[in-house]
């Protein structure tokens, strides 16, 4: 570093000296035990000169709050410039943002002129040029672009709420973001950034389908809607799907004949698996339509659940259940690993099964099925009109009146519509995951067919599992009290937490890319507010 920008820098700090959200921002201290000999860097910014810059730039409240307290708490000294010049954790910064813009697309982060700037001030031989107060002006400008990027890249651009998600959002302080940054010097920003291991992965697979779009994407496959290709058929077609699969990584063979050959096998049942499509080997007009999505399409489904990735906490704690809706697949896990994974049905799209957090704290046998409002005035009462025994008939009984309407409820047995189990986890939306009689639905390969609430292939194991440290409740105490005519509640201590969350691509535990069909269009809701189209100033 030369000596002329020591002295530029130098200059701003004499000059300074004689002119005297996301998370809840608290008001904090000074360090005074910072100072010109022990700080990182040598340069301090006086206060005063601070808050003309949040005057003349009017950040939102709680920028200004964590704009103040960032250099409060670490006495106004300067955190992306030393007395030699740029900080290393700026260049590694700088990069990493760079890299975001590049990933995301991020219009909202991506100003040219000040883009530019930082850009020439990357390279050393520029520094010389630069005016006294445009550093100053320069260091603060690079804290606020910190916080806005770490908002962005970190906790999300949009409003989940809005969205209908309704699991509370991970909280991002981004100046004791900037504080772990700077300490650890810019190194390591992997082990850095505040986002979960699904995050991680699911990233590397936008970045993965960037390069496939750069070199061409792929081309579609001939669909006929009649036509299965097995082991020992030949076919175009089946050239083209090792082709395909080829490009997306699922097929290392480098096989490009016609023939279908038993080494295909495993790469198709893959392939299968990650689209959630019955892994028989088999390909059918279903796998061919969905390896036709294009990779623009694909790449927008991605860059989608990144952005609702960045709403969950960074590492939820504890055991866990996770239903993923668009999976039909309900998640038991144990200290961040998953112990067991369940099949599920869920809401039909006229009756969507909400996204929102719970705590499950009732295991009930036998249970009584109370028809919902909306069944007993749409479906009950015209099945009453064309048969007055239709109640018997169904095992249900009327135990009132609600605002006009009469209070069904059906008694526990084989018929009910709840099976021989439910657990409740208290919620406003009325939903709870219990057995089905109708257990043919399970084979499906796409499961939306009920009112809102969940159905379990597998009940009994997770009634299994939630009561395995309640030893009284031995598997023929279950089996009673599932078989019984009289409900039984069981408290569960202590609850487990349930999350009921909405994904359309994720990179399971054996490194494979899956994508789902967005049954509720929840995805497009989301594209309309993620890929609007700004001018970059």
């Amino acid at each position: 570093m030369n000596k002329i920008l020591s002295v530029t820098i130098f200059a701003i700090l004499i000059f300074s000296s004689c002119h005297g959200q996301r998370v809840k921002i608290v008001e904090v201290q000074s360090d005074k035990t910072i100072t010109p000999a022990t700080s990182f860097s040598k340069l301090f910014i006086d206060s005063a000169k601070l808050e003309v810059f949040i005057k003349e730039h009017e950040p939102e409240d709680s920028n200004a709050a964590q704009l103040r307290n960032f250099y409060k708490r670490r006495n106004y000294q300067f955190a992306w410039f030393t007395e030699d010049g740029i900080a290393e954790h700026t260049r590694s910064f700088w990069n990493l943002h760079n890299n975001y813009i590049s990933d995301f697309g991020d219009t909202d982060l991506k100003f040219k002129n000040f883009h530019r700037h930082i850009d020439l001030l990357m390279n050393d031989d520029m520094l010389i040029n630069i005016a006294t107060e445009r550093v100053l002006q320069t260091e603060l400008e690079l804290t606020m672009h910190f916080f806005e990027y770490s908002n962005n890249a970190y906790s999300g651009k949009l409003n989940p709420d809005e969205l209908q998600w309704h699991i509370p959002r991970k909280k991002i302080n981004a100046g004791i973001l900037l504080d772990s940054l700077i300490a650890r010097s810019g190194k390591n920003l992997q082990d850095w950034e505040p986002v979960n291991i699904y995050y991680q992965r699911l990233k590397k697979e936008l970045v993965h389908y960037h390069a496939i779009d750069k070199a061409g994407g792929w081309q579609e496959i001939a669909l006929d809607k009649l036509k299965k290709y097995k082991p020992g058929d030949t076919a175009l077609v089946i050239k083209q799907v090792k082709q395909r699969l080829l490009i997306s990584g699922n097929d290392k063979t480098n096989d490009t004949t016609e023939y279908y050959t038993s080494g295909l096998i495993a790469a198709i049942k893959r392939t299968q698996k990650s689209f959630g499509i019955k892994e028989d080997g088999v390909i059918t007009a279903a796998l061919i339509k969905e390896l036709n999505v294009s990779v623009e399409e694909r790449i927008k489904t991605l860059m989608i659940n990144l952005e609702r990735m960045r709403w969950v906490p960074q590492q939820p704690q504890g055991d866990l259940i996770i239903v993923n809706i668009p999976e039909f697949k309900l998640h038991v896990f144990e200290s961040a690993k998953k112990l067991f994974s369940i099949n599920i049905v869920v809401g039909k799209a006229a009756n969507n099964t909400v996204i929102f957090t719970g705590q499950l704290n009732h295991v009930v046998f036998s249970p009584y099925w109370n028809v919902p409002r909306s069944i007993v005035r749409n479906e009950i009462l015209p099945a009453i009109k064309r048969n007055r025994n239709y109640l018997a008939k169904m095992n249900m009984e009327q135990t009132g009146f609600n605002e006009g309407l009469p209070m069904i409820r059906q008694k526990p047995g084989g018929a009910n519509s709840l099976g021989k189990v439910k657990f409740i986890f208290p919620n406003n939306y009325s939903i709870y995951f219990h057995d089905t009689p109708a257990k043919s639905l399970f084979n499906e390969d796409s499961r939306a067919f009920s009112h809102g609430c969940i159905r379990l292939a597998e009940p009994v194991k997770l009634a299994t599992y939630l009561l395995r440290d309640q030893p009284e409740w031995t598997k023929q105490k279950m089996n009673r009290a599932m078989t019984s005519s009289v409900e039984k509640w069981v408290l569960l201590k202590p609850p487990l937490p349930v999350f009921i969350t909405y994904f359309t691509a994720w990179v399971d535990s054996e490194g494979l890319l899956n994508f789902r069909k967005d049954i509720y269009s929840h995805d497009q809701k989301l594209a309309k507010h993620l890929f609007v189209q700004e001018d970059s100033n």
